[in-house]
């Protein structure tokens, strides 16, 4: 259900992403339909975060995805008729942002009622996993689909999937859950998120790492539809290759996480860090083919960072707070990716395409050493005063 549902949704912001390519033929268009995916998920995430730890997950989950459907169709009927306009494309990218922005933490923390907290660790870690992968995967599928049939088809597939993660989600019974306890209803729950995370640097620290990739590096929609039109003039075919390839990474670093199991702050920051190395190197290959390899190490990277980043804010924080704990790791990582897509966007357009790849993963690298280094001396302010009590 998490793998499906990730890829659908992820096909839908490629299609959306590709289709203002389209219509405008301008990279920067292409960054603020990216933008307004996920804007909307900074300004009501913490709000969302709120009704999930209030209400039952399962049921939102259900609204969630029948828009989700209702979106793809409307789409897919609109780009069939020929009259599909960029501002039809930008509107539906605000609603899929602000719809995502409650299904997400929502599917986060459902995981506890699924499997109960006996196994609670490492199903957050396979679900983790297979949401990233589904978020490689995604924008491959989507790619293929348009290369073969056009968005449209995209489009429809999308709905087909929705409707298939609908269908499973109904089916599950209900009195094998585990549902928790729902947060107490009165003043001050929607801060008491902010407080809890603020009163713990370790999680706070990894939360905004989280934000600074997604600022500086996860802006493939952009970066890899640039690269297929301006640097190696392979069109939507090369897009859609570019995305399989990056997901054969994901699929790869999906699996080295899984080994790994949970992973310390020390690794978390080395998996940022590799990142922003791999997505430089990537922008100086000189032929398509070993910057598809690169691509590969990119989508390893990727997968490993942010299955490892979300597995330790999620056992972090605790089962009455963690929708909005949850809430505000995904607003930040993917309102960071929002305005990754206007920066991308813009140095694209005023640098070019390797250089603007090349500076957002330097300031990813600069970004994993600046937390490794603050992680570092809370780590030793602990240990002076643990020193000190003793």
């Amino acid at each position: 259900m998490q793998l499906a549902g990730s890829v659908g949704v992820w096909m839908q912001r490629l299609a959306q992403d590709w289709l203002v390519l389209q219509l405008t033929g301008s990279p920067a268009a292409v960054g603020v339909a990216v933008a307004l995916q996920f804007l909307p998920m900074l300004i009501v995430g913490p709000l969302a975060g709120l009704v999930v730890d209030l209400f039952p997950k399962r049921r939102i989950m259900m609204v969630c995805q029948s828009v989700i459907i209702l979106l793809a169709l409307g789409l897919a009927a609109w780009v069939a008729s020929g009259s599909i306009t960029v501002w039809a494309v930008y509107a539906s990218c605000v609603a899929l942002g602000i719809t995502a922005a409650v299904d997400q933490p929502a599917r986060q923390v459902f995981v506890n009622e699924v499997v109960g907290d006996a196994a609670l660790r490492p199903a957050i870690g396979l679900n983790n996993a297979l949401g990233q992968l589904g978020a490689m995967a995604g924008p491959a599928l989507s790619g293929i689909l348009i290369a073969q049939a056009g968005s449209a088809a995209a489009f429809a597939a999308n709905a087909l999937i929705g409707v298939l993660v609908l269908g499973l989600i109904a089916a599950m019974r209900s009195a094998e859950l585990h549902p928790g306890t729902p947060a107490v209803r009165g003043r001050g729950q929607l801060l008491a998120g902010f407080s809890y995370v603020r009163d713990r640097p370790r999680l706070m620290l990894t939360i905004l790492l989280a934000g600074l990739l997604g600022a500086f590096g996860m802006n493939g929609p952009v970066v890899l539809a640039a690269f297929a039109e301006r640097v190696w003039h392979n069109g939507v075919a090369g897009f859609g290759l570019f995305n399989t390839v990056s997901a054969v990474g994901a699929l790869a670093g999906a699996l080295l996480a899984a080994r790994l199991g949970r992973m310390g702050r020390k690794g978390i920051v080395a998996a940022a860090a590799g990142f922003g190395i791999a997505q430089a190197a990537a922008a100086l290959m000189p032929t398509v083919e070993t910057f598809m390899v690169m691509l590969v190490v990119v989508g390893l990277m990727t997968l490993l960072f942010l299955t490892s980043a979300a597995t330790a804010v999620q056992l972090e924080a605790g089962p009455a707070v963690r929708g909005r704990v949850m809430a505000l790791y995904l607003p930040l990582l993917m309102g960071g990716h929002a305005l990754g897509g206007l920066l991308a966007g813009w140095l694209t357009e005023q640098f070019g395409v390797r250089t603007g790849l090349v500076v957002t993963g330097a300031l990813c690298v600069v970004s994993a050493v600046v937390i490794g280094l603050l992680l570092w001396l809370h780590g030793r302010r602990v240990r002076v005063r643990s020193t000190a009590g003793d």
